[in-house]
């Protein structure tokens, strides 16, 4: 099974980007409100270097990924 790429999108209720996809490889996306047990995964994908895109599609940088990540509770 290929890792998916998550991806950040923009709640449309709020405007802050804190609703993340799941696009997989073979182009196949889902969205992922990132509960429990999908939020430990997202956050051990995150942590083990798997692909993350912000709102309009740019990969973060591994720093940005990080400074993301300390936002997490």
């Amino acid at each position: 099974m290929t890792e998916p790429i998550w991806k950040l999108i923009k709640n449309p209720e709020t405007g802050q980007e804190n609703v993340v996809w799941r696009k997989w490889e073979d182009g196949r996306q889902e969205s992922c409100l990132v509960t429990a047990p999908d939020y430990t995964k997202f956050k051990a994908d995150l942590a083990n270097g798997v692909a993350l895109e912000d709102a309009t599609g740019t990969a973060m940088t591994a720093d940005q990924i990080k400074s993301f990540m300390e936002t997490l509770p």
